[in-house]
């Protein structure tokens, strides 16, 4: 009786997959896209709560502390985050392979490749903590601040890898909204425990990473369930359970992209907090606090792009797996009108109301004024970012790493780190904030000139756009 409901909830996820290679591509981008869109405002809301719960209720340089610390949280949740990517993806273009078996192996190695990695990046991390917060610019007056939060963080980085890794493995194996979900729960508990940690048990900055530990904890709990489940049709099974390193190298090659663009952030926000403390002067740590508000707030909008790619990724990988290649194109090309529109949306409030949304984080004067000059200055490239992101993301869910890769680094590397370094020498502390746009909109140039030139060949016959991608049909 059991093997006969495991067959029938394996043969209904087969179904469930299927529909990507047939239900209109609008519908499905809908039901994929909007609860990733959903969860990722969720997500992007309580750090923004946190933040309005931290400046309120320790101060700006708690701010400033957390601004150091982000970057350095993002870039060891970017570990899961790649190992999350590259499977999903993976997994998409097995599924419409209709190589279900593959799509289990790469499940079973993605678990062990996620503990293996996260601890690993908790020991590394505790043991070079201060130093790391050193180099990302944290002043004396702000270590302690961003010390607090860091060591927590790390702590819980094991079950962060593992819930973020794999609920995009979820969202692509078609449970979007199960996905979402999932989201939710640790926005809820974030939400619900950061108030009381910070104002009630007056636990600061550590609250905020308490609460945030806890909410990654639900998370990661809330995913193994439903991987745990042998009724659903991609779940864990011990045999699978090994580190094969064919498909550990087809993740990290795939999901590598991802990496490399948080990696690059990390060397960005160490150079962009050294000339906002050089050319800021003494209100260099306000201007750091500055960035981090700004940052929160475009990473709002952002956030909904990445919503978008998160639903295209299932659709582009399966289409691209069974050799459909009209709609995958479709797919991608929808995703660019709307990501455009929220990036254009975003641009609009931001340039409109830019003191009254600063406002919110801080009463502090000065950062009210750093703030603001920051928001409006690093806006005025938005409406072409969506363009930009949507576009690695394609090159991404069809197994092209290379070129994905690439495009991801070029926003940073190539162009917004050389900006970082000249732009203020020419025009000074303006020239900082000047740097952050400059670098978008050549980056955006780019890709629009390696789509155009790449393009003829998503329209080719099918068999000989595989011959480009490292994953074999």
């Amino acid at each position: 009786m059991a093997q006969t409901e495991t067959n029938i909830a394996t043969k209904a996820d087969q179904k469930r997959s299927a529909r990507l290679g047939t239900q209109p591509v609008a519908s499905l981008l809908a039901e994929y896209a909007l609860p990733a869109i959903v969860a990722m405002i969720a997500s992007s809301l309580y750090n923004i709560v946190d933040r309005i719960f931290i400046g309120n209720g320790v101060g700006p340089y708690a701010i400033a502390g957390l601004s150091i610390a982000m970057p350095i949280m993002n870039l060891t949740t970017a570990f899961g985050s790649m190992l999350g990517v590259g499977s999903s993806s993976l997994i998409s273009i097995r599924l419409g392979q209709k190589r279900h078996e593959e799509a289990k192996q790469v499940l079973g190695t993605t678990f062990l490749l996620n503990m293996m990695v996260g601890l690993l990046v908790c020991v590394c991390g505790l043991i070079w903590l201060e130093p790391i917060l050193r180099l990302f610019g944290a002043s004396e007056q702000v270590l302690p601040y961003a010390k607090e939060f860091m060591q927590v963080i790390l702590i819980a980085n094991v079950f962060n890898h593992n819930f973020l890794g794999f609920n995009a493995v979820m969202r692509a194996t078609g449970y979007p909204r199960k996905a979402m979900m999932s989201t939710f729960l640790t926005v809820i508990v974030n939400v619900v425990l950061a108030p009381l940690f910070i104002f009630v048990f007056d636990w600061g900055i550590r609250g905020a990473a308490l609460a945030t530990a806890c909410a990654q904890f639900c998370g990661f709990v809330w995913v193994m369930t439903h991987f745990c489940n042998p009724k659903n049709d991609l779940h864990f099974e011990k045999k699978y359970f090994r580190l094969i390193g064919k498909v550990i190298a087809d993740i990290v090659s795939i999901g590598s992209s991802n990496f490399l663009m948080h990696a690059c952030t990390c060397i960005m926000v160490i150079i962009l907090n050294s000339s906002l403390v050089h050319y800021g002067g003494a209100e260099g740590d306000m201007a750091i606090a500055a960035y981090g508000i700004c940052n929160s707030v475009v990473m709002l909008f952002l956030m909904v792009v990445i919503g978008l790619n998160q639903g295209m990724q299932p659709i582009v990988g399966y289409n691209f797996g069974a050799r459909l290649n009209e709609r995958m194109m479709q797919a991608y090309r929808l995703t660019i009108v709307v990501a455009t529109a929220v990036t254009t949306f975003g641009f609009l409030i931001g340039e409109l109301f830019p003191r009254s949304i600063v406002s919110l984080f801080t009463n502090d004067e000065t950062l009210i004024r750093l703030s603001t000059t920051c928001l409006r200055t690093i806006l005025i490239s938005f409406p072409v970012v969506g363009f930009q992101m949507v576009t690695t993301t394609f090159f991404q869910s069809v197994g092209k790493a290379a070129w994905s890769i690439f495009l991801s680094l070029s926003r940073q590397l190539i162009f917004l780190i050389p900006a970082l370094i000249i732009l203020p020498r020419i025009f000074g502390f303006s020239g900082v904030w000047a740097a952050l746009p400059t670098g978008d909109i050549l980056a955006s140039v780019l890709t629009l000139i390696v789509i155009i030139l790449k393009m003829k060949q998503f329209t080719k016959v099918p068999r000989e756009l595989t011959k480009e991608t490292n994953i074999q049909l």
